[in-house]
């Protein structure tokens, strides 16, 4: 009996109306296949259809052309196999720690005496067991981006979507929360679609890294194993010669698009 695939884009294109009547491709021909257990990292250019290509899995966005699939299963409307981590917090400040986890089952139903135990427990379990009756502004930026993963994890998802959930950290803070990451995801190994503009997050953390051409119509143009052991420890990781090899051979590719990205860019402004 074959394992089915969590998530798979066939020739996903992505189009958008604009107001003058034109339309703008954002993503075309996207093919992308994510495994059960696996975490696969998607890398590319400011601007070149990571996030986009994180929404269509969401069900947030209709690709124009092409198909996605969750379980083997057309996707038609939300991923309610989804959980969705964001790079902003998504916190409620006027609600502790643990009623902000425990809302993510309460509005499944579970009752809040059921809920708020739960709710402790997956505290604990990002480090955080003695804040639970702090606010969001009372906590720092690292230990509410713990807060918003235990929200996320308690609902127990099946598939883990991540938009730079870690950009706005600190470097140090950054590799504190990668490990604290993947010894979640080692208990249960969900399907997780990782989306970063950090070359070296994506090899220390992921199975599969995938980059994406600069738009508009990007691409995927390139779809690499990371072959270092598991478990890793993020510190550790970026010292092993494998790493470095990898980052070399990858960001061969990547650097061009975040060239071609960024002279885009300017040419936009200049014509501004």
């Amino acid at each position: 009996m074959t394992t089915p695939t969590a998530v798979a884009l066939e020739d996903a294109k992505v189009a958008f109306h604009l107001r003058d009547g034109r339309v703008y491709t954002a993503v075309e021909k996207a093919h992308l296949t994510v495994a059960q257990g696996e975490f696969v990292a998607i890398v590319g250019p400011t601007g070149c259809g990571k996030s986009t290509l994180l929404n269509v899995a969401a069900g947030l966005l209709k690709p124009a052309a092409g198909s996605v699939r969750i379980f083997d299963q057309p996707l038609a409307g939300l991923n309610r196999d989804a959980g969705y981590l964001f790079q902003s917090d998504a916190l409620f400040p006027w609600k502790t720690a643990l009623d902000n986890v425990a809302i993510g089952l309460e509005i499944k139903g579970t009752p809040r005496s059921e809920a708020l135990p739960r709710a402790q427990q997956w505290l604990t379990s990002v480090g955080l067991g003695a804040f639970a009756g702090r606010y969001p502004h009372m906590l720092s930026g690292g230990q509410r981006k713990r807060v918003a993963l235990a929200q996320v994890l308690i609902r127990d998802p099946k598939i883990l979507l991540m938009d730079e959930p870690f950009g706005p950290l600190d470097a140090q803070t950054r590799q504190v929360m990668g490990n604290l990451l993947l010894d979640l995801w080692n208990a249960d190994r969900k399907a997780v679609l990782f989306v970063t503009h950090d070359l070296e997050e994506a090899i220390a953390l992921a199975d599969r890294v995938v980059i994406m051409s600069a738009g508009p119509s990007s691409r995927i143009i390139g779809d690499w194993r990371v072959r270092l052991p598991r478990p890793r420890d993020i510190f550790e990781v970026r010292l092993d010669k494998e790493f470095h090899s990898l980052h070399r051979e990858i960001w061969g590719v990547l650097k061009d698009e975040v060239m071609k990205g960024y002279m885009q860019s300017t040419q936009a402004a200049e014509a501004v």
